[in-house]
């Protein structure tokens, strides 16, 4: 028991002090008091803090209901014009809707869908792709329009993400009109879109001064069972104030909850707890401090008790562990030199019972004599020098028996003046042993180790050398060129690649390739000067690095020599093998930054020009390739910025009726408006696009713009049966083609994916011909382009059955002079008409060509000398001229 303690024993039983007894009384009932005090002043604090809250709420639900009937009260006076005005045009939409649009209301935009598709919309920059969408076939956009339709009532959906940008509520009015025998049908549906952060804003939910935090739910108007669309949805479950937004077709429910959260603890409360705080002190302390006085002499006499019993367990402990620990204890008087050993100390130096007092002379003769001479000088030294005395030496016992022993020990001096050395014993046997395994270990791991690291050196020699050639290999050259190995720095560097080698290793095997790179490896090794060195970095593509002065006169003759070498016959096995090289070279700035990279980058670059120029020949990495590598990359950069801006856009060229020019379709045609060379056909950047494999979103760009543009012709009451895009061949081999698809709005018969002739008829590729299956089936009809010009043939016509074939501008340029090529044009357009295919004829340049097609029966003309391609803007122009006829 502490000397803290509030509890004695007395005669086996327990008992309470009076001084406790009467202190926890006082506590007791001063605790009580306070606990009451304080739980009525909580009760009337929170009763306060929601009175407010509901306050508060009140106001802001008012602005918020009275702001969204406002909104659709607006619209309602258009639906009503709509109803006695069916026939309502864009410009009276347009003029009505602004009226409602503006600063005194939070409407975002209108849209009118006559027959539920959207034709008339206020405003209309920035909502141009919401033209000609059908709410019947658009699967987000279908059942909230039905429902508003079915129940005859406004339906208010939201809040929801806008194509625009930004949230919104979305109004949707059905419109029904009424004839004079008083039926009732639809008329179509108004939109409106009530904007989300300026309908909070101006209902107060946005104020920084707003004392209290606000959530809502009940999305699409559902009420408590809707989704939280504002605030933190944690309010709902924080014993928030509840109310109702009534709506038009249903309602919200909004919560509030203090900013600041519910505070549990009044103004007041410590007030209320200082004076009961002080009112149980006046009570409490009295009492306290005599309890306290007599549980001090109470603690000093259990304290007393307490260390007497500590120093008979320490007593205890302290002969246990010597027990246990097998150490002999030992003491010498230094004056009168009398010496005292335990039993243990016996027992370690095979000193027998019989001995009865113990000597100096006793312990020296037990030490082995080899180590009597050092145990002695290490014991009078630490008693001379009054320092720790510490010793390792050998005991031989009376049984012959020989054991490492450790003695430690200290001097000390007593009261009465006289000094003493008092030291412990223990068998360190063990140790010793095992100290002497250990270094027996050390001396072996480090012969090991010397035997590891020849092995490394000799795997590190491997791993920077061709196991077949010996040269040094790849990863020994980019060190090289990093600076990581010593030597001279490289100057220059000759690429060589075999030419032919894949031939011979296909026909006599690989191990006559194997001999052709060891024999290319001698030869490369004989043509190099002291210094230099070649390196096999791939299968058969080698690297001669210089490390001395050089120009191109002697890189040139060395890459001649090379070359001149290799071209001699090689015999294996009866064979004469022939092989070439091919060779780029490239000279370096050490100066430069990424030296060794760029290098070893120009190198690479100049042997794909030699191999492209012909090989068995070397080329020099200079200016001019370097300036074309850079001029192809900051077209490649180009294009996929271009992309990112939208820059790609259609031209159109108008496809006429041979017979009464009249419209019959519009081809669409890539376009580049490049921010500084102007306007680019695809000549300028197909080739660079396709590498890039970048021309199937080139193609999507081209097919989304013309089906929106398409939407605006309609609109302005322009009729282009027929639009066509060009399809490469990339997305034909695309296994997701017609899932991108999904989505496009346009009616069938309406749109045309023009392929080349020698795509199309590629019918061994399932995916091509499953893909055009495909589009079919969708509506999409498949012309030839440039036919003629390909591969086709009549049953590779009747097996695809294209829509329409375009014959190339080549075969309608000689027209006019060569009655063969008349003839050639006639029989193509024959065979089309028979097989129920239409002929459009492209390159018409002049009136001429086009009285020829009409008389040889060509069913569509397309060219300059009706209408060349040109923007959406400049067509519409165009089309209300009728500028054709003119010429005509």
């Amino acid at each position: 028991m502490t000397g803290n303690s509030k509890l004695k024993l007395k005669r086996g039983h327990l008992f309470l002090r009076p001084s406790v007894i009467a202190g926890s009384i006082a506590l007791a009932v001063t605790v009580a008091t306070g606990v009451f005090a304080e739980y009525q002043n909580r009760i009337v604090h929170h009763q306060k803090t929601h009175a407010k809250v509901s306050e508060q709420l009140g106001l802001v639900r008012a602005k918020l209901e009275g702001n969204i009937t406002s909104n659709i009260q607006l619209v309602r006076g258009l639906v009503s014009v709509i109803a006695t005005q069916p026939d309502i045009d864009q410009a009276r939409f347009a003029s009505i809707a602004g009226g409602l649009i503006g600063q005194h209301s939070q409407l975002r935009n209108i849209a009118g869908a006559p027959g539920l598709v959207i034709s008339l919309m206020y405003p209309m920059e920035g909502n141009e792709q919401a033209i000609g969408l059908d709410y019947r076939k658009n699967d987000i956009q279908r059942e909230p329009a039905m429902r508003a339709v079915r129940s005859e009532q406004m339906v208010l959906a939201g809040p929801v993400n806008l194509l625009q940008g930004g949230k919104g509520f979305v109004g949707r009015f059905p419109v029904f009109i009424e004839n004079d025998s008083g039926t009732r049908t639809l008329w179509g549906l108004v939109s409106a879109v009530v904007d989300v952060d300026r309908l909070f804003a101006e209902s107060g939910l946005r104020s920084d001064d707003l004392p209290i935090k606000i959530a809502i739910r009940g999305q699409n108007a559902t009420g408590a069972k809707g989704g939280v669309f504002f605030g933190d949805a944690g309010i709902f479950n924080d014993d928030p104030v509840t109310s109702q937004v009534s709506l038009p077709s249903g309602s919200w429910q909004i919560a509030a909850i203090p900013a600041a959260g519910w505070s549990s603890t009044p103004e007041n409360a410590w007030q209320i707890r200082f004076l009961i705080l002080l009112a149980g002190l006046l009570v409490i302390l009295p009492i306290s401090i005599v309890g306290y006085l007599n549980d001090l002499r109470h603690a000093h006499m259990q304290e007393l008790d307490r260390r007497r019993l500590q120093l008979q367990r320490l007593s205890r402990r302290h002969q246990l562990a010597l027990d246990t620990s097998r150490i002999g204890v030992w003491e010498l008087n230094l004056d009168t030199l009398e010496v005292t050993w335990d039993r243990r100390m016996g027992e370690l130096y095979g000193i027998s019972d019989d001995v009865k007092q113990v000597t100096m002379d006793t312990w020296l003769t037990a030490v082995h004599p080899d180590d009597r001479v050092q145990a002695n000088k290490d014991f009078q030294q630490a008693v001379r020098e009054s320092r720790t005395y510490t010793s390792n030496f050998r005991v031989t016992t009376s049984e012959g028996a020989t054991r490492w022993v450790r003695s430690i020990g200290a001097v000390h001096e007593e009261l009465g003046g006289q000094r003493y050395i008092v030291g412990v014993n223990w068998d360190v046997s063990a140790d010793v042993e095992l100290n002497a395994r250990l270094l027996a270990a050390k001396q072996s791991a480090e012969q090991r180790n010397s035997e590891l690291e020849e092995a490394r050196a000799q795997m590190e020699h491997n791993s920077l050398h061709d196991s077949l050639t010996g040269l040094p290999n790849r990863r020994f050259l980019d060190n090289k060129l990093a600076g990581g190995q010593a030597g001279d720095t490289v100057t220059a560097l000759l690429h060589i690649d075999l030419d032919r080698f894949k031939q011979i290793n296909d026909t006599l095997g690989h191990a006559a390739g194997d001999a052709m790179l060891s024999h290319a490896a001698s030869v490369l090794s004989a043509s190099v000067r002291a210094g230099d060195f070649v390196a096999r970095i791939g299968g058969d593509e080698f690297i001669i690095a210089t490390t001395s002065e050089t120009n191109e006169d002697e890189l040139a003759a060395l890459a001649n020599r090379i070359i001149m070498k290799m071209r001699e016959p090689v015999p294996y096995e009866g064979h004469e093998c022939r092989f070439g090289v091919s060779i780029g070279i490239a000279m370096g700035d050490p100066d430069k930054t990424n030296y060794g990279e760029r290098l070893l980058i120009d190198a690479d670059i100049a042997l794909y020009r030699a191999k492209s120029n012909g090989r068995n020949r070397y080329e020099f990495f200079n200016a001019s390739l370097k300036a074309e590598i850079i001029r192809n990359k900051r077209i490649a950069d180009d294009i996929l910025n271009g992309l990112d801006r939208n820059e790609f856009i259609p031209y159109f060229q108008l496809q006429f009726d041979a017979k009464t020019l009249d419209i019959v379709g519009v081809e669409a045609l890539a376009r580049w408006i490049h921010p500084s060379e102007g306007v680019l056909a695809p000549d300028a950047f197909l080739k660079t696009a396709g590498e890039l494999n970048v021309v199937p979103l080139v193609d999507r760009a081209i097919l989304e713009q013309t089906l929106w543009q398409s939407t605006r012709w309609k609109a302005a009451g322009l009729s282009i049966p027929k639009m066509s895009v060009n399809v490469s061949a990339g997305r034909l081999y695309d296994d997701d083609l017609i899932e991108s698809l999904n989505g496009l709005a346009f009616d069938r018969g309406t749109l045309s994916f023009e392929l080349l002739e020698s795509i199309f008829l590629d019918d061994k590729n399932e995916t091509i011909v499953a893909n055009i299956a495909h589009l079919k089936a969708l509506g999409i009809d498949i012309e030839i382009d440039d036919f003629g010009t390909g591969f086709a043939s009549i049953v590779s016509l009747v097996q695809v059955k294209p829509a329409r074939l375009k014959i190339d501008r080549q075969l309608i340029s000689p027209l006019l002079k060569s009655d063969s090529q008349r003839n050639l044009v006639a029989s193509i357009i024959d065979i089309g008409q028979s097989l129920g295919i239409k002929v459009v004829a492209e390159g018409v340049e002049t009136m001429e060509h086009a009285a020829i097609l009409r008389d040889i029966g060509c069913d569509t003309l397309q060219g300059y000398a009706l209408a060349r391609p040109m923007p959406s803007d400049e067509l519409m122009a165009f089309i209300r001229k009728e500028s054709w006829r003119q010429v005509a």
